[in-house]
């Protein structure tokens, strides 16, 4: 019986491992000759090259659908292979059962001497040679082959040495078997395609979440203090709450605390800069009644010190509540920056870039260099680089003009590595009396209310640099305000040099 069941499937099974077998030895071979091609000319082995992923495919949306998509292939293929191995298995006993049938019939008039009935006989022509061989053994079976073309299924058994076999038609059985194929595949395709678009949608809607939480926490980085992500799950206490609205509730939550913090710090420098004001202006005019002699210019030196701290303790508040207006012009920018070093007066080389290559040092008519700004904060930045850069550099101080770029350069021992990579802080303190000014955070904030870029790095053959990159206008032919190129030009409050603070750096200083 065994031996019969086997009969009956095994050789269609069998057919497609030969062919297996003939694939996987065409592969290898085809293997071993794209290997020996790819071998390098000097016999060693060949140099795996890494294989780049598209950025797009590390996207959750990607790997969810990916999931989703591989799921479910999977899944309708094992409900298929089930369904079909059933379905398979049901036709094939139906066919069986019906040729046993009919053998049985055929070994009955073969034993009485009656006529055989039709589709029977005697070692017929086409008997699968399997087969013929099983019943010549002396055992019944069933085998599904080919007669000129077409499917039937044959049954054999033992006759005086000989194969008694009949055969009937199993065309039906094998159109029936390949159309519930078809509508398997096809059902599992559209099973698939609809599972793959509704799972895209559900993982689109979280992952759409996630990047507008994203998108906050960036600006809030930014310094964007009031923005917040509002999930409607987090502001509905009666809605469900899911792992995404949780992230997006705490990150509101730290943003407003963040925020309340800063405004408590901000409100408490601006009152004690307004508070102090008073009694400053009360000292400064007491000092002024004092006898002349060092006691005096030394009380008044710390007076002037103490109003600059002061008056830079409020632009500072002033610049972190975004209260200030800026106001926006076009000026000559060579003009404006010998200016500035005038006003320093300090001993600092002004260098313009020649736009014209091959012709080293400064050209002999002016470049004319315009850009769009805010001249008094233009002037606080550049005044309190310079000032830094001769109270923590060291000479030479060298400013460059280079189109809408302006750098402040000097020679001594470079920024610290923490200002580099956070940017000047107010106040930083490092143990044994070590501290920092405001001058180079009152830049990096006016040079922020400009629209200017303020990069601070240090030169590879020593010393520090402050680059500040300038707006253009948006019409280069327009003109600039009268007197700003002239030696006395707009000034404001933010004068160079004006104030002690703008003479103090994030630099370490005893």
């Amino acid at each position: 019986m065994s031996r019969r069941d086997t009969g009956d499937r095994e050789p269609g099974r069998s057919g497609r491992g030969r062919r297996g077998a003939v694939q996987r030895g065409t592969g290898a071979r085809e293997s071993g000759r794209s290997g020996t091609a790819r071998r390098g000319t000097d016999g060693s082995a060949p140099r795996r090259r890494r294989v780049r992923v598209p950025a797009w495919t590390a996207t959750l949306t990607w790997k969810a659908a990916l999931f989703i998509t591989v799921m479910c292939c999977a899944l309708a293929a094992l409900l298929g292979a089930l369904v079909h191995t059933g379905m398979a298995r049901e036709t094939v006993g139906q066919s069986r059962e019906k040729a046993l049938a009919r053998l049985a019939d055929a070994t009955v008039a073969y034993q009485t001497g009656e006529a055989m009935p039709p589709g029977s006989g005697i070692d017929p022509p086409g008997l699968p040679a399997e087969l013929r061989t099983l019943a010549v053994s002396g055992e019944r079976g069933t085998l599904v082959g080919d007669l000129a073309g077409h499917p039937v299924m044959w049954a054999a058994a033992p006759a005086d040495g000989r194969a008694l076999a009949v055969v009937v038609d199993y065309g039906q059985s094998a159109r029936t078997i390949d159309n519930l194929d078809r509508a398997i595949v096809g059902s599992a395709l559209l099973a698939i395609a609809v599972t793959v678009l509704v799972g895209a949608f559900a993982v689109t809607r979280v992952t759409r979440r996630l990047h507008q939480t994203a998108r906050v926490a960036r600006r809030i980085g930014a310094g964007d203090l009031d923005a917040r992500v509002a999930d409607p799950r987090t502001t509905d206490p009666s809605r469900p709450q899911d792992e995404v609205a949780i992230v997006a509730g705490a990150l509101d939550t730290m943003a407003a605390t963040l925020q309340r913090k800063l405004q408590t710090e901000q409100r408490f420098t601006a009152d004690v800069a307004h508070e102090l004001r008073t009694p400053l202006t009360g000292l400064s005019a007491a000092a002024e009644l004092l006898p002349p002699g060092r006691p005096s210019e030394l009380v008044r030196d710390r007076v002037r010190a103490m109003r600059a701290l002061t008056e830079d303790l409020l632009e500072i508040s002033r610049l972190d509540a975004r209260t200030e207006r800026v106001d926006l012009a076009v000026y000559e920018l060579v003009p404006l920056v010998e200016r500035v070093v005038r006003a320093s007066r300090t001993q600092t080389a002004v260098r313009i870039a020649d736009p014209a290559p091959g012709q080293p040092g400064r050209p002999e008519r002016p470049v004319r260099v315009r850009v769009e700004t805010d001249l008094r904060r233009l002037e606080r930045v550049l005044g309190n680089l310079i000032a830094n850069a001769h109270k923590h550099g060291r000479p030479p101080v060298v400013l460059t003009v280079d189109g809408p770029v302006v750098t402040v350069r000097d020679h001594g021992p470079g920024f610290p590595g923490y200002l580099l990579t956070d940017g000047p802080q107010r106040f930083r303190t490092e143990g044994a009396g070590r501290g920092h000014g405001l001058g180079l955070t009152i830049a990096a904030g006016q040079a922020e209310a400009i629209g200017a870029e303020l990069v601070f790095r240090n030169a590879p053959d020593g010393g520090a640099t402050a680059r500040v990159v300038l707006p253009e206008p948006p019409d280069p032919d327009c003109g600039a305000p009268d007197g700003d190129a002239s030696d006395g030009g707009a000034t404001g409050s933010g004068t160079p040099g004006g104030g002690g603070g703008s003479e103090s750096g994030p630099r370490e200083e005893e």
